[in-house]
């Protein structure tokens, strides 16, 4: 256990960092004043900071999740950890990045650093891709609006998915500590709170 709470003080430390907000300052943006949610994420990084502040906190958010997991799992003692070692791992980038100790635990949604924890797990890649898949299904198919309901849509449907396969315990605890925290710093946001709307293609 003690390896295990290693990477998870190391996994909250590292999702505190917030790319969108040291690229912004870096590149003299100000994203958070301009956008209306006051979000530190990718989408924002992106629409107000242009490409390059949003492709690097595209690639920070998603490696600050991978690699505290990645890491973890190649450990000699993973594979006879409790269940709730890699679950806690597997959440803290997500804590981290929605309640950085760096920034008065004010920080982001955390979705960008979930698929991050998730590809930690590779070379299991189911996780990834029932949440992947969630996500296009819900953008592209039944297409839900607006984004806030979305997210809370594809992160039950990409949880149910998982609990209803042949993933471990641990696995399925992760990702609902995971969405547990997300769902839960999307009602403290200031993103606006529209009706839900579902469209067909």
């Amino acid at each position: 256990m003690t390896r295990a709470l290693f990477f998870t003080v190391l996994g909250y430390l590292s999702g505190s960092v917030l790319f969108a907000r040291v690229l912004a300052g870096l590149l003299g943006k100000d994203i958070l004043g301009k956008s209306k949610d006051k979000n530190p994420g990718v989408s924002n990084a992106f629409q107000y900071g242009g490409f390059l502040c949003g492709m690097g906190t595209l690639l920070g958010d998603l490696l600050k999740g991978f690699f505290p997991v990645w890491l973890f799992l190649r450990g000699p003692e993973s594979g006879g950890a409790p269940a709730l070692a890699l679950a806690l791992v597997a959440a803290a980038p997500v804590v981290g990045h929605a309640f950085p100790v760096y920034y008065g635990f004010r920080g982001g949604k955390g979705i960008a650093v979930s698929f991050g924890c998730l590809l930690g797990l590779l070379p299991d890649w189911q996780p990834f891709a029932f949440f992947a898949g969630s996500f296009l299904f819900f953008s592209l198919v039944v297409k839900v609006t607006p984004h806030f309901q979305r997210t809370i849509v594809s992160y039950l449907a990409a949880l149910v998915l998982l609990a209803l396969s042949s993933q471990p315990g641990e696995v399925v605890l992760g990702f609902f500590l995971i969405s547990c925290v997300v769902c839960l710093r999307l009602h403290m946001s200031k993103e606006p709170r529209e009706a839900m709307q579902m469209q067909l293609f």
